[in-house]
């Protein structure tokens, strides 16, 4: 772009002068000496638009050019991105923090995406209005009912209560079993510290493992406080084993025992919270915190909780609390599958957007965490190993760093299917627990659907199909997919209140009742 000096002076005369008006009559023929003030002036005006626009995109493309060489590789080894033989790259890639925001919030700055979330709002709008006519039309009156979202938060405080522990034993468990460690290999007497270590951290993973399920079985907690359990159980463990996957081979590289020292508490303690399960001693931090964003991002997320409510009582409800009175039929599944695959988009999209968005970029902004990457755009992908790597990044982090990579060096740079069999085989797993414990019954929809659908997929639909024939492709198999989990769910939920089991045993909690219920 030509700088602003070279454009004044060409506008100006050999003297420095400003050049007259091309010819054809005087300036008050044409107009008087007003028009040409004004002329002028929108000549001002327009040179300092285009500095202003030259000074943004200059600071774009360093900003660029930033991100791009803290992410590069180090010089002498190879790209990140490419996978040799011996898997040497896969091996040595380490997550890089920098400062940069979340994909939505750039695209939220276009008028034209930002009209998109808006249609969503004025979906929420259609919901609320079509509630209140049919409680006026039925009812007589005008009323919101919150039935489902009051069940579903039940005996909430009891989660909350039960999360007090929870905390404690990750805040202090494994720092502790770490720097018993620590000391005991400075002291060169390892095997005590190890043997204290060792027990912290079973009686950590037993606290973990037992204290949730106990309290949501034993007191029938109802759905959503159970997700409060569940979730904040699984991510306590992914956290305390990266923290002790990175401090550790710290302290084992430390010759002589010499320089052997725990993480700080502190470093460890913000970890808890942080957005992100890949532990490191600092993280690239923002200057300052804007509390008007994390107060829009907590509304938007309680927005979408509402919404889902709406969504599963006008969609779902009436269609599946009866469903399971009526004899089971090929027909009848198919026509739920196709009924439920609009209602369980809306509830992936509801789910990324207030976890993976709006929670999370909240989080982030009160700790001011700098990396805000917590997603991609998978909305673009056009395969499923697209797909995975990009829907959820800080879960693809860890499994990528723990699971593939570690699995890599236990098996061989060569092992590359048989690390991602097992990424597949953890995902699913968890997946499959979650839903278990939140649902209150073992119903394996999601580990077949990772297992027997998601991982041939991720083979066969691979990253070098591109084109928007693969992109239809892949959104149709997640809205069937969706469309299979809410309606089996759905129905095994009913099942089991129209048919309870005589009594409660494993073989109860693990056959399914929709298969045999005719009340």
């Amino acid at each position: 772009m030509e700088p602003r000096a070279a454009r004044l002076r060409r506008r100006e005369g050999p003297r420095g002068e400003q050049e007259d008006p091309p010819s054809g009559g005087n300036a008050e023929a044409r107009g008087g000496p007003d028009l040409v003030q004004w002329t002028r002036h929108m000549e001002a005006v327009k040179m300092e638009l285009l500095d202003q626009l030259q000074g943004q995109l200059l600071e774009l493309l360093d900003r660029a050019m930033s991100e791009a060489v803290q992410s590069y590789p180090p010089q002498g080894g190879p790209p990140s991105d490419s996978l040799s033989k011996t898997q040497e790259p896969s091996l040595k890639k380490r997550k890089v923090f920098i400062i940069r925001k979340s994909l939505l919030d750039e695209l939220m700055e276009v008028q034209h995406f930002r009209t998109i979330y808006h249609m969503f709002i004025a979906g929420l709008c259609v919901f609320i209005i079509s509630t209140l006519a049919i409680d006026f039309i039925d009812e007589g009156r005008l009323m919101l009912e919150f039935d489902l979202l009051i069940f579903s938060f039940g005996q909430l405080p009891l989660a909350l209560m039960t999360w007090v522990p929870m905390f404690l034993s990750a805040l202090l468990v494994p720092y502790q079993a770490l720097r018993l460690w620590a000391r005991s290999q400075a002291g060169g007497v390892w095997t005590l510290g190890m043997g204290l270590g060792c027990m912290l951290l079973v009686a950590h993973i037993a606290l973990l493992g037992v204290l949730p399920v106990h309290v949501a079985s034993e007191y029938q907690l109802p759905p959503a406080s159970r997700s409060v359990l569940v979730f904040e159980q699984v991510r306590f463990l992914m956290k305390s084993y990266s923290f002790l996957r990175e401090a550790v081979p710290g302290i084992l590289h430390a010759k002589g025992g010499k320089g052997v020292q725990a993480p700080s508490f502190s470093s460890y303690f913000y970890f808890l919270f942080c957005p992100t399960l890949i532990y490191r001693e600092t993280y690239p931090r923002t200057p300052n915190v804007k509390w008007n964003y994390v107060a829009k991002n907590f509304a938007q997320a309680l927005g979408c909780v509402l919404y889902a409510c709406f969504i599963l009582g006008r969609l779902c409800v009436p269609v599946f609390a009866n469903m399971s009175r009526e004899p089971f039929s090929t027909r009848a599944l198919v026509l739920s599958v196709m009924h439920a695959t609009l209602p369980g988009i809306f509830m992936l999209l509801l789910i990324f957007f207030a976890f993976l968005h709006c929670w999370l970029n909240a989080f982030a902004e009160m700790l001011r965490f700098g990396d805000r990457m917590f997603y991609r755009d998978w909305w673009n992908s056009t395969s499923f190993s697209n797909y995975y790597r990009t829907w959820n990044v800080v879960v693809h982090d860890w499994l990528y760093s723990y699971v593939y990579q570690d699995g890599l060096w236990l098996l061989g740079g060569q092992a590359r299917r048989a690390a991602m069999v097992g990424v597949f085989l953890v995902s699913a797993v968890v997946h499959e627990y979650i839903f278990c414990f939140v649902l209150g019954f073992f119903y394996p929809v999601m580990l077949i659907l990772f297992l027997v659908i998601g991982g041939p997929m991720n083979f066969m639909m691979h990253d070098r199909h591109t084109g928007p024939a693969w992109n239809v492709l892949m959104w149709t198999m997640l809205f069937l997919g969706q469309g299979i989990q809410v309606s089996l769910y759905c129905q095994e939920w009913y099942a089991r209140r129209h048919c309870p089991p005589s009594q409660t045993t494993f073989w109860g909690l693990v056959t399914p009742r929709s298969w045999s219920c005719h009340p």
